[in-house]
């Protein structure tokens, strides 16, 4: 199984961050995964949800907003300000790990629709990366795997299957052609026979305990995004928690406090 930092995530680090993905590229993991919004003026920013209200404590929509007032904001804390990054920044910063892989999400909805994927392959083609399988991109949207299926075929594409397909899609049935599926852990309790379906790979998030991190290797899972990174590879050499000690998945073991995180 294949450990991936959820958003750069790690405990004492906030989400998207500099620091956080300095510290994700190097733990002894498979990659990291992070979102990405175009700003007003059209620039990849990597940024969870569609306004900076959460990350921030300001008010402002990102499509609604140019990346450089973007920029001054404090994605941060007090003691350690971090500025929202652009995609270019990570490519940057992916240079120096050869070895870990990118997990890009696109999000929707959004006002630009199949800009926000010709702007992530516009990206990748300057940095040379069009065609590298550390590269994957993965979508809530159809709309977005079957664009990505159009501009880049050899980009790895992975659909996250959304909570109302519970109720309204039982059969699995697919509206475009992913090269791998996601599934929430909640979804795989309730629907264990979703993992490996459709012969394709399962990536899972966000299986943050011992106990859920278990349930995931035991399930067959293929790549698992987690906010505890660290904490995962640990679990998946084999090592157990030592008696008394905090598991990483639980408030007592994020220094400050666990940060709030929207559901999927």
């Amino acid at each position: 199984m294949k450990i991936v930092a959820h958003r750069g995530n790690a405990p004492g680090f906030r989400e998207h961050t500099r620091a956080g993905f300095l510290n994700a590229l190097n733990l002894p993991i498979h990659g990291i995964e992070f979102d990405v919004r175009l700003s007003a003026d059209q620039r990849l920013m990597i940024q969870h949800d569609a306004t900076v209200t959460r990350t921030t404590g300001r008010a402002g929509r990102v499509s609604a907003m140019d990346s450089a007032d973007l920029r001054r904001l404090n994605i941060g804390t007090a003691e350690l300000p971090q500025q929202m990054l652009m995609l270019e920044e990570i490519v940057e910063m992916h240079q120096d790990h050869p070895d870990k892989h990118l997990y890009i999400e696109i999000k929707h909805p959004t006002r630009f629709a199949r800009i926000t994927e010709e702007q992530v392959v516009r990206h990748l083609r300057y940095a040379g990366l069009v065609d590298d399988p550390r590269i994957h991109v993965i979508s809530f949207s159809h709309r977005s795997m079957r664009r990505m299926y159009e501009m880049a075929p050899q980009i790895d594409r992975i659909y996250l299957r959304r909570v109302w397909e519970r109720r309204f899609n039982p059969a699995d049935i697919l509206m475009s052609e992913p090269t791998g599926l996601g599934l929430s852990l909640p979804s795989a309790r309730w629907r264990p026979d979703l993992v490996g379906a459709h012969d394709l790979p399962t990536y899972m998030w966000t299986p943050n305990t011992t106990r859920d991190i278990l349930f995931a290797l035991g399930q067959g899972v293929d790549i698992l995004a987690t906010d505890v990174p660290e904490h995962a590879a640990w679990i998946l050499d084999g090592h157990e928690d030592e008696p008394g000690s905090p598991d990483p998945g639980s408030e007592s073991a994020a220094p400050g406090g666990r940060v709030h995180r929207p559901r999927r």
